[in-house]
């Protein structure tokens, strides 16, 4: 089996600061992969190398030619003065070999695969702060990508909004799409059991299959 995406021995320094040191793993289709770790670990540096928004300083990266990846920002990037059907639509243009389904058509099944309905012609200032971290989720799955890449999907939402998100994202794993997501939320990890990989320091300190949250063996 190919993996999606492979990362040899990779560091990423910013100047004198070095973030990621000496990391290796791979990312395989079908799987659930969690990064845990304190604030400053380099969790959302490894993130945004994955994406290729980052060069390793050192090491390689390979990723599939087919490779198409749905993001997730830690920080919001709805543009708050267009719909959410005009912000869909934008990433939605960006897709690649998605033509043959309407864009309309493809909108409003991402918005029900979330859980939104009707929700097209409104503004994000008049969702919640849950129903706009899901609108964020249609719009990384809008053009079907084999990779969803989540960083920190669930911050300050309540217990239920995190528990319904989670549950979006394993109906998304059922369906074939490959996750990988930074997170604090230590409940909902240790009920999926999935690999987790911890970060310490910029460095894999634990890579755990079925993991807990702090499991490192």
């Amino acid at each position: 089996m190919t993996n999606l995406v492979t990362l040899e021995n990779v560091s990423v320094a910013f100047g004198q600061r070095r973030v990621l040191s000496d990391i290796s793993l791979a990312l395989r289709p079908g799987k659930i992969l969690t990064l845990l770790g304190p604030n400053g670990a380099g969790k959302s540096t490894l993130v945004r190398v994955v994406l290729g928004l980052v060069a390793p300083t050192e090491g390689v990266i390979k990723r599939d030619a087919r490779l198409r990846i749905g993001y997730v920002p830690q920080i919001s990037q709805l543009m708050r003065k267009r719909t959410i059907e005009e912000n869909l639509a934008m990433a939605s243009m960006i897709g690649r070999g998605r033509r043959k389904v309407p864009m309309e058509e493809r909108i409003r099944k991402a918005l029900c695969m979330v859980g939104l309905k009707d929700v097209e012609k409104r503004y994000p200032v008049e969702l919640s702060l849950g129903e706009c971290r899901r609108v964020e989720l249609a719009r990384a799955i809008i053009n079907s990508p084999s990779v969803l890449v989540l960083d920190e999907l669930t911050a300050s939402l309540d217990e239920d909004t995190i528990w319904d998100l989670f549950h979006l994202i394993g109906e998304l794993n059922r369906l074939g799409t490959t996750v990988i997501m930074a997170t604090h939320a230590k409940n909902f990890v240790n009920l999926m059991r999935k690999r987790v990989i911890t970060l310490v320091d910029g460095r894999i300190f634990g890579d755990v299959r079925n993991g807990r949250y702090g499991d490192v063996m």
